[in-house]
């Protein structure tokens, strides 16, 4: 059983950077992001294989960046010029393959809020 623990979350403003982090008891292959904003379903927002291999959802590009650090078992997500439809819950991840981690992960982190005030 893998645990997942992030922190980065908080309160910031439009135009300003975040760095999400999520350390994790074990190696396992895929890591990534998942958000879930009020009153929305929980989408995919990135993720990177062990071997550096990332992939982002299509909204995200050009400004969240997604990075790994495979001996210390922890994934960042970095995200610059936070926009107000960012405001979410962000929850960390991990499966053993990517496909699973696209369709439904096996293991969760708790979440961590992020807010972005206009």
């Amino acid at each position: 059983q893998v645990q997942l623990v992030e922190s980065g979350g908080g309160l910031v403003q439009a135009g300003e950077s975040l760095r999400l982090s999520c350390a994790a008891s074990g190696s396992i292959p895929v890591m990534g992001w998942y958000r879930q904003a009020p009153g929305k379903q929980r989408e995919l927002v990135a993720y990177v294989s062990s071997d550096g291999n990332t992939n982002y959802k299509d909204s995200v590009k050009g400004r969240f960046t997604i990075s790994r650090d495979n001996a210390k078992n922890t994934v960042y997500l970095q995200i610059d010029s936070l926009k107000p439809e960012d405001t979410a819950v962000y929850y960390c991840a991990a499966a053993q393959w990517a496909v699973t981690f696209t369709i439904s992960p096996e293991y969760w982190g708790q979440g961590t809020q992020v807010t972005v005030s206009s």
